[in-house]
């Protein structure tokens, strides 16, 4: 693998959005399979990344017109990697909540009878906003790290964590107006009694793995340029 330089990546909303509607229309059979053996993978603990993980190389494949099996799904090459992501998250997340202990016998001891509750709001609707705002940013500065481990093969988590900041640099707004419309328009299967979300879902994933594809070629770009300016000297 080759030395891994990252660099702020030029997002291409519309793009992204256009592609994974013409994916998704290649093959909408097999990629509605794979999204349901992606919802099955998600009930084994600890497996719920590493399936959409697999979702995202069963996308390139299909791209690129590999021979691509959904069974592919139940991959567990990457499952030490994302394994390590999810304890992460899960420790961050119980770090981010074990103030709350403290917060909430001082809200108490601050009201008097009836006042308590109002006192815990005082304390506590702060509080959550802080957290709510800490775990979007994290998300949003982290959005290129499932590429980078699936698709980039980059398993050390620091690595993939500092090169998806270093990726995001002055596209969190662009990042975030896609989380929008892409999680919009996979969210209006549920006007179709619900069952609709399975066909509306899928887009959801394949508008991600072009946008991670998008970003993984131009610094593979740029790292092939480099190389050869090298060797030209």
């Amino acid at each position: 693998m080759m030395n891994i330089k990252a660099k702020p990546i030029d997002f291409k909303l519309n793009e992204y959005l256009n592609k994974g509607f013409e994916l998704l229309k290649k093959d909408f059979g097999n990629f509605l399979v794979a999204y349901i053996f992606c919802m099955v993978m998600s009930i084994i603990p600890f497996c719920g990344l590493l399936a959409f993980g697999n979702f995202y190389k069963y996308c390139r494949k299909v791209n690129k017109g590999e021979p691509a099996n959904v069974g592919d799904i139940f991959n567990f090459d990457d499952f030490v990697p994302y394994f390590i992501v999810q304890l992460i998250l899960i420790g961050a997340v119980f770090a981010l909540y074990i103030p709350m202990f403290f917060i909430i016998p001082f809200a108490g001891a601050a009201g008097e009878g009836n006042d308590v509750p109002s006192a815990m709001l005082l304390f506590m609707i702060p509080y959550m906003l802080f957290i709510f705002i800490a775990i979007f940013i994290v998300a949003l500065l982290g959005f290129y790290m499932p590429g980078l481990i699936s698709l980039k093969k980059v398993y050390d988590i620091k690595t993939a964590w500092t090169m998806s900041r270093m990726m995001t640099k002055n596209n969190l707004l662009s990042i975030f107006l896609f989380a929008i419309v892409v999680g919009f328009l996979s969210q209006l299967g549920i006007l179709l009694c619900g069952i609709g979300i399975l066909i509306t879902m899928p887009y959801f994933y394949t508008t991600h793995y072009f946008a991670y594809e998008d970003a993984i070629q131009q610094i593979e770009y740029d790292e092939i340029k480099e190389i050869g300016l090298k060797n030209e000297f």
